[in-house]
């Protein structure tokens, strides 16, 4: 290995580069998801750039890391269920409740008229982190401030040890230093 000349060796890593480069990607640009192509450019100029493929390599993987959260994130749903009982408020949540998507959940609920009871089914959903269950925390303590009885339903195991671990709801009855409005 110490008898061939550099420039050889140089060259026979541009020749595989060239040969191993999927230069029909370049043509199926627009067909392909936006998501996708952004990272294979961006992947692509930061070797180009910086002549190191780890940091390519580095930025392809948090690229996609980055659109696959945002993408799975808005797959959490909460749905109103009709009730005959009057003063009865029941949703079923469903998806996956992290950071990405605690926002999108705590604004799905409707806050306004004066429930007696709400039920909150999370049968259909996966809870995650911290945010997630500060998000629960946030929806529950709200009902509760308006004089509702609140029971969340439905958690699944590993939701159920984050909630034992980091929640206030179950735990309390209000947060602290809350007065009804």
């Amino acid at each position: 290995m110490a008898r061939i000349p550099m420039a050889a060796l140089v060259a026979v890593m541009i020749m595989v580069s060239v040969g191993a480069f999927d230069w029909g990607s370049m043509l199926r640009l627009r067909s392909t998801p936006f998501q996708s192509s952004i990272v294979m450019l961006a992947t692509t100029a930061t070797v180009v750039a910086t002549h190191d493929l780890s940091k390519g390599v580095v930025l392809g993987v948090i690229l996609s890391a980055v659109f696959f959260m945002r993408k799975v994130g808005k797959t959490m749903a909460v749905t109103e269920i009709e009730t005959p009982e009057d003063g009865l408020l029941r949703y079923r949540v469903t998806g996956q409740l992290f950071f990405a998507s605690a926002d999108l959940f705590a604004a799905s609920f409707e806050h306004h008229g004066h429930p007696r009871r709400v039920e909150i089914d999370m049968t259909g959903a996966h809870l995650w982190d911290l945010t997630g269950v500060a998000a629960v925390d946030k929806v529950v303590f709200r009902y509760r401030r308006q004089g509702a009885e609140v029971e969340v339903i439905g958690m699944n195991q590993t939701g159920q040890t984050l909630v034992d671990r980091l929640g206030k709801h179950d735990k309390n009855h209000m947060p602290s230093g809350a007065a009804a409005h």
